[in-house]
């Protein structure tokens, strides 16, 4: 994925999570991956990759367990 530089870099990236979790990439109830894979594969930082879970996390699309990481959460 090609990130337009000139905007703020997060939104993209959590647009791209987005996609593939409603392609059903990730499925429910599967760990998600960690912001250090994010981070490298979409070549930002992992604060960037931080600042992207944490909105689809606000979202409710993701849930984490203390030590364990991120995970999918099933569609209401």
């Amino acid at each position: 994925m090609d990130l337009d530089r000139s905007k703020p870099v997060w939104p993209q990236v959590a647009d791209e999570l987005r996609r593939r979790l409603d392609a059903g990439k990730y499925p429910a109830g599967e760990r998600f991956p960690g912001t250090v894979d994010i981070a490298a594969e979409f070549d930002v930082s992992q604060s960037t990759a931080q600042k992207a879970v944490a909105a689809l996390r606000s979202e409710g699309r993701l849930y984490t367990i203390l030590g364990q990481g991120s995970f999918v959460k099933a569609p209401e």
